[in-house]
């Protein structure tokens, strides 16, 4: 079975990209077709194929790019020549709109969907979808979403929570699949730790609560900060982003107690995850790839009831999901974590690996590409 493998754009990292790169391992024949891709050393050459976008200023401005994207995925170059088996989509906007010249309509076209674009069906969950042009475009992109989702012979959702959303707005069903999550990684012992990392580590209290993300509004890290001063505890922050002085300023009520770790490397974020007593994950998230992998290190996590972190997450088995972070819950939170155990959280962690997910994709493609 030979087929193509569609994906919005590559970014230099990204979870979907990192999905695309486990998509790209089990089906090695498949060339990649993209809007653009930012980081080219990722996948061999050849092998990615980009649209006439990315050689336009637009691949740096995707909210220009969206009103060009529905048209450039319809008129797109087969680039295997021969009529492939299969069509596969990795898919957080408009990839599953895909179609090539002359290529039959019969052929199976499947979408792996992180979500139906968010600031167009849930803007309430992304603020992009408050903007003036992602209001007025709203409307006639929800029909033409819609519409197309309809040609599409399998959907398969990151997880039930975006299930859910592809019944509500596609009206389509969906099978879940889990990301992958490198749980193997995150369950070795502290290795890779350069000097500096080790002084940085010296540098933090012997318990906190840690918060690690990209800093931006929507992860709600200031809750975080909040977390710690209801359970009166010290909170590391760990990532970069355009939040930091917001956070910084947020920390000014916790004075001395809120420590910032930039940049952390995989190595390092390993290891605050295996010294803090808990995560805290107040993001509402369609799965929550971190959550997974602090449990695999054995640490417990705390985090919201919706979304994909109320599937992963264990409710007093390997966390304590909140419906909503109040002083009161989180301070019943903090209280709860002593009881929960390492060993639990890891087998939990196990359920979502990188070779459950190689399984289940290859599974999927092969049962629903091979029908038409």
């Amino acid at each position: 079975m030979t087929g193509i493998v569609v994906h919005e754009w590559l970014a230099t990292t990204g979870g979907s990209e990192n999905v695309l790169e486990e998509i790209s391992t089990v089906f090695p024949d498949a060339p990649i077709v993209c809007l653009w891709d930012d980081n080219p050393s990722r996948f061999a050459p050849g092998r990615v194929h980009e649209t006439w976008l990315a050689k336009t200023p637009l691949r740096r401005a995707k909210a220009a790019a969206l009103l060009f994207m529905p048209a450039t995925w319809r008129r797109l170059k087969n680039p295997l020549g021969a009529t492939p088996d299969w069509i596969l989509s990795s898919s957080h906007l408009f990839s599953h709109h895909a179609r090539f010249r002359a290529v039959p309509s019969r052929v199976p076209h499947l979408a792996y969907v992180y979500t139906p674009a968010r600031y167009i069906w849930s803007p309430e969950l992304d603020q992009r979808g408050s903007s003036l042009i992602a209001r007025l475009l709203a409307p006639p992109l929800k029909a033409l979403d819609r519409r197309r989702a309809q040609s599409l012979h399998s959907i398969a959702a990151i997880s039930a929570a975006v299930a859910d959303r592809i019944a509500t707005h596609w009206g389509r069903d969906a099978v879940v699949i889990y990301p992958p999550v490198d749980v193997d990684f995150f369950s070795q012992g502290s290795s890779g730790l350069t000097p500096a990392e080790n002084l940085t580590l010296e540098s933090l209290p012997q318990r906190f609560v840690l918060g690690a993300s990209r800093f931006i509004p929507y992860k709600r890290l200031d809750l975080v900060i909040e977390f710690g001063i209801a359970a009166n505890v010290d909170v590391v922050l760990a990532g970069s982003g355009p939040e930091r002085s917001r956070l910084e300023s947020a920390a000014l009520r916790h004075p001395g107690r809120v420590h910032f770790v930039d940049h952390p490397s995989r190595e390092l974020l390993r290891e605050l995850y295996r010294r803090a007593e808990a995560l805290i994950f107040p993001a509402h998230e369609d799965f929550g790839i971190m959550p997974v992998e602090a449990m695999a290190v054995g640490t417990p996590v705390v985090a919201l009831d919706k979304g994909g972190t109320a599937e992963t997450v264990l409710d007093g088995v390997t966390g304590v999901l909140l419906r909503d972070f109040t002083d009161d819950e989180m301070r019943r939170a903090y209280r709860l974590l002593p009881d929960l155990q390492a060993a639990d959280c890891r087998l939990r962690a196990a359920e979502f690996s990188t070779a459950r997910f190689r399984s289940e994709i290859v599974d999927w493609v092969t049962k629903e590409g091979t029908s038409s």
